[in-house]
């Protein structure tokens, strides 16, 4: 996802950056809530102390593991990905930005391995996944208050589980929030491969509802397209193919689409607004072009189209801590029936982090990067 119009710091997430120290002996206010061993539990982490290239700031360091105090919960991270969310924030364009130095990652799964005496949800073995964005997952080890985290199943894949807070719930919403669409109904959208489209594709074909899934032309086009609709895809189409003329004729066979899922911008989401049904919406989701969104004027009058936005973090903003979980186990389901995969994945160890990063910003790379610790 890419630039929110405006950046607000995330208190909880620099609270809990500050629950791990530097191995150096950096010490901040709030003393009494670190380790008081002689030999404090080391962990390593990926740490960013300023803004710029990923490659450049990111760093792997040894930091101090707190004492587990009685609302809090000690856990080993199993497996982390890299979003492009997590690449924009090290970036400093993102809408959302814990304060510096800062763990990188929004995302990924940990397993207990202790907790407070206060806790009374979790146990130790239980698998748990962040309840909200900041929260810093590219670490070994660390020490959580229990309301940062969320339970999940542990009888699902581990790469599930890992990529399953951030993109099959931007999927999910957007389906389900925007229009009231019923089986049979068409979906188009643009930047079809990425971890969204993968999981907007699946989620669909469980729905009922069929998709025009927009992909940039490569050599390797026809293997993606298979791949594709393996996963569910009615229809895979180049953004050269969606520029034709010939596309008029592509509906006779299937209705419009009364939804378009944006996530690039530029000339990409004009195309995508030039097959939306009358009445239809566009949501716009990210922004990989880093062009704005042109309408055309004649579309919105003639043809009465809606443009919107989603940011998942907003959402939980505006819903309750058991909204969001309940639909985490509503995608646990779908999963458990497999009807829900994770992306293309490939599993780097943390020590390896220098060529994940690069390779999570190289163009036309569908396999997300999961750091595996």
């Amino acid at each position: 996802m890419w630039v929110c119009s405006t950046l607000w710091r995330v208190r909880a997430a620099a609270r809990q950056w500050r629950r791990l120290l530097p191995a150096s002996g950096c010490h901040g206010p709030a003393a009494s809530s670190y380790s008081a061993s002689a030999e404090p539990a080391r962990v390593r982490a990926l740490v960013y102390g300023h803004h710029g290239d990923p490659a450049k700031v990111v760093e792997l360091k040894n930091l101090e593991l707190a004492a587990v105090g009685g609302s809090d919960v000690h856990v080993k991270m199993l497996a982390a990905p890299i979003n492009p969310s997590d690449i924009n924030m090290i970036q400093g364009n993102y809408g959302l930005l814990p304060e510096l130095p800062a763990v990188g990652g929004n995302e990924g799964v940990a397993q207990v391995v202790a907790v407070g005496s206060n806790v009374t949800g979790l146990k130790p073995g239980d698998w748990v996944i962040p309840a909200n964005a900041g929260l810093g997952t590219w670490r070994t080890e660390a020490v959580f208050s229990e309301e940062a985290l969320i339970q999940v199943p542990s009888d699902i894949p581990l790469q599930s589980a890992a990529t399953l807070g951030v993109n099959p719930c931007t999927a999910y919403r957007m389906l389900m929030d925007f229009e009231q669409l019923q089986p049979g109904d068409s979906v188009i959208q643009n930047a079809s491969n990425s971890g969204v489209g993968q999981a907007v594709i699946q989620i669909a074909a469980a729905l009922g509802l069929r998709t025009i899934n927009v992909v940039r032309d490569r050599p390797d086009i026809q293997k993606l397209s298979d791949r594709l609709k393996s996963l569910g895809a009615e229809h895979v189409i180049t953004e050269e193919e969606l520029r034709r003329p010939e596309m008029k004729n592509f509906f006779k066979d299937m209705p419009q689409p009364r939804l378009a899922l944006n996530c690039v911008g530029g000339k990409s989401s004009t195309e995508l607004l030039r097959q939306l049904a009358r009445g239809g919406t566009m949501v716009t989701y990210g922004g990989m072009a880093k062009q704005p969104v042109i309408a055309s004027v004649s579309l919105l009058i003639f043809k009465d189209l809606k443009l919107r936005g989603f940011w998942l973090s907003q959402w939980k903003k505006d819903h309750s801590p058991d909204q969001f979980k309940e639909l985490i186990l509503t995608l646990c389901d779908l999963i458990r029936r497999g009807q829900l995969t994770a992306p293309a994945c490939s599993q780097v160890p943390l020590q390896d982090y220098q060529s994940a990063l690069e390779a999570s910003m190289k163009p036309f790379v569908s396999s997300k990067q999961i750091l595996t610790m």
